[in-house]
């Protein structure tokens, strides 16, 4: 397996231990306010492969606690599971970040006991999630997960869709604000295949003809809070894209969740869009009491808690 990125050292990847972050390239998300956009659309090259990392593992025993695994999306690659096999043979805790859209391979990777510890992306409430994603549709139907077929495709063409949008590759782009005006948020269009017309100026180019289907990530949220392995819920939030009646919709979708974090985003040179803000502290804190009300353990990362 190629490895897109190494942090040799990291106190805050893996909550409690001191660990190494690998990072993976590859995403099939494009969401607007992405850090690692680079790893996310192909454009970060490799910088070695697994033998090596393991290599570098191996002369880490004593110092590294735990191996933290990111990307890009790492459920996306089949060889994730041998990938965590051999980290765990050289004594290593695991700890896995993701969006939560291959349950199947997530179920994989919990039933074979090969993490312990699962940080999952929530982007958005679900009318939102598409857009938040950088997807241009999503299933109205929310069909069950599992299948990586065409069926989380649509007929662009047929549809109306603009299938000529350029991709972007790490640079900033300056799309229009989100408004009211070209926001579709309260009842996108529906389309003659079943799916809804999210329309965004941060819909990436090469996602236009992909369908986002919610019931994968309700699989993977389900997973987590029934099961035994420790996880988390974390949304990194953004002024253009979510309102106070987003968390009680994300409330609702992770009620019982043990752990729940809002996290601030912060622009940088790697983010794929610009004219995108972090809300005022102010206003984190009132998404964080909303959600104390359906996840007790709701924390601001990085921000003070009002007292």
């Amino acid at each position: 397996m190629k490895i897109h990125g190494l942090q040799k050292m990291t106190l805050l990847d893996y909550p409690g231990y001191v660990a190494c972050t690998v990072f993976l390239g590859g995403c099939d998300f494009r969401c607007p306010y992405c850090h690692n956009f680079e790893l996310a659309c192909g454009a970060a090259q490799p910088v070695m492969d697994d033998e090596e990392l393991f290599a570098f593992l191996k002369k880490r025993k004593g110092l590294l606690d735990g191996v933290a695994i990111t990307g890009g999306e790492p459920c996306l690659h089949k060889d994730l599971p041998e990938l965590l096999r051999g980290i765990r043979a050289l004594g290593f805790r695991t700890k896995l970040d993701t969006n939560g859209y291959h349950p199947e391979m997530l179920r994989h990777v919990l039933d074979e006991g090969l993490v312990d510890y699962v940080a999952m992306d929530i982007k958005n409430s679900p009318a939102k999630y598409a857009e938040t994603a950088g997807f241009r549709y999503f299933s109205v139907e929310e069909s069950a997960a599992g299948s990586e077929s065409g069926a989380d495709t649509v007929d662009a063409a047929a549809s109306g869709a603009d299938t000529d949008a350029a991709v972007n590759s790490g640079t900033h782009t300056a799309a229009a604000p989100l408004t009211d005006e070209n926001r579709s948020d309260a009842d996108p269009a529906l389309t003659a295949s079943g799916t809804r017309t999210v329309s965004s100026p941060y819909t990436s180019g090469d996602l236009t003809n992909r369908i986002l289907n919610l019931g994968k990530i309700k699989e993977s949220i389900s997973l987590l809070i029934n099961g035994t392995v420790d996880y988390e819920f974390r949304t990194t939030v953004v002024k253009e894209f979510h309102t106070a009646e987003d968390f009680f919709e994300i409330g609702e979708m992770i009620r019982g969740a043990e752990h729940y974090y809002l996290q601030c985003f912060t622009d940088r040179d790697t983010v794929p869009y610009g004219n995108l803000h972090a809300p005022s502290v102010e206003t984190l804190q009132k998404y964080w009491r909303i959600m104390l009300d359906f996840v007790p353990g709701t924390e601001l990362r990085g921000i003070n808690e009002p007292a």
